[in-house]
């Protein structure tokens, strides 16, 4: 591995843990860590033959396999975090709704259409409701020892409602966004429930072992910016506020939501995860140098010649000059991506040194 030259001779000795901390916090690092979204997935042969045995909820709530298919992308890929396997809507199925998860998708059979179906709702106790997945977090933190970074996660409050009062994903989401606009105060009162809910459960995953965490907003991009500051955002901090600690860093991912930049920066995350659509650079201007960035190479990259993924990695990373960058794909890895490209890509991102001079921030 090729360390930058620039870098304190101190800092060639980090672990994976202490490497992910001070990118998170915008400290000088030898180089940038980096791993993948859905990186425990479809592409690696090893989880396709334990899915052929076990369907994808059973995975989900079933300790020894989660903790399987958790390290299969750590074993097989290199990447330089583990995520525990798990899936966003396992909240909404302890909050009360039926949950089904299969290769079609997911499906909540009874959505969340009304202030009464709000109300039903529970605020669950993340070991009697999701125990499964914390044991799995414990088992893996036994398994990785002090040196890898361990990531838990959750949906943020809207991607989280989106589902819920859709039931699926749909085109458009015509159902959420009406609940939303006929009845703001009880579609608040739905996003404040998920949000004290995911407090939570984020809680218990750290003290499970969780080395970070990351909040999914996979559908804010269909929000305006004025409907996210209003409804969305405040939910997100509140979270954010509840659960990040000096020790634990909180990631927010956004996808599609260039649009939003200026409110998704004032989250209160410590590192702000984007897709392929936003400039890296842009983002650190808007952001500034205590805010740490992740991604965002286009999962798509990653079927193209080897030059062409090696150049996508170079350039994201020259982007940032390594101060407070994971790198990262921009959603998650697709699941006919050749293992020899993600492979590579892995590879490419802990062996690029990092150019120029880094503009750190001690904290």
């Amino acid at each position: 591995m090729t360390a930058n030259t620039d870098a304190s001779p101190m800092l060639s000795g980090l672990t994976r843990t202490e490497l992910f901390l001070r990118a998170c916090r915008c400290a000088e690092v030898p180089r940038v860590p980096v791993w993948m979204m859905r990186q425990a997935g479809r592409y690696l042969p090893e989880y396709r033959a334990l899915r052929a045995k076990h369907p994808f909820l059973e995975v989900c709530k079933t300790p020894d396999l989660a903790v399987e298919v958790s390290l299969q992308p750590f074993r097989h890929v290199g990447v330089d975090a583990v995520i525990v396997f798990s899936d966003i809507l396992i909240p909404a199925e302890a909050m009360g709704l039926p949950l089904e998860l299969g290769d079609a998708g997911p499906n909540l059979p009874e959505p969340v259409r009304s202030a009464a179906h709000v109300a039903k709702l529970h605020i669950f106790d993340p070991e009697s409701e999701t125990g499964f997945l914390m044991e799995a977090l414990r088992r893996l933190r036994r398994e990785l020892g002090p040196d890898v970074p361990l990531l838990g996660f959750a949906a943020a409050p809207w991607t989280l409602a989106c589902y819920m009062v859709e039931g699926r994903t749909r085109e458009g989401f015509a159902s959420v966004k009406s609940f939303l606009y006929e009845d703001p105060a009880s579609f608040r009162a739905l996003l404040g429930k998920i949000a004290q809910a995911t407090i939570g459960y984020l809680k218990a995953q750290i003290a499970a072992g969780a080395t970070a965490v990351q909040l999914f907003d996979t559908w804010c991009g269909e929000l305006n910016l004025s409907d996210y500051r209003e409804f969305a955002l405040p939910a997100t901090q509140e979270i954010i506020r509840a659960v990040k600690t000096e020790k634990t860093p909180v990631i927010l991912y956004t996808k599609a939501s260039h649009h939003l930049l200026p409110a998704v920066v004032q989250s209160g995350a410590d590192v702000l995860s984007v897709d392929w659509r936003v400039s890296l650079r842009e983002l650190r201007a808007l952001a500034g140098p205590r805010i740490a960035i992740q991604g965002n190479i286009d999962p798509a990259v990653l079927f193209a010649p080897a030059e062409k993924i090696r150049s996508a990695v170079v350039s994201a990373i020259a982007d940032l000059q390594g101060a407070g960058h994971i790198l990262n794909l921009g959603h998650g890895i697709l699941p006919s991506t050749p293992v020899e490209n993600a492979q590579l890509f892995i590879r490419t991102g802990q062996s690029t040194p990092i150019r120029g001079e880094q503009q750190a921030v001690k904290r």
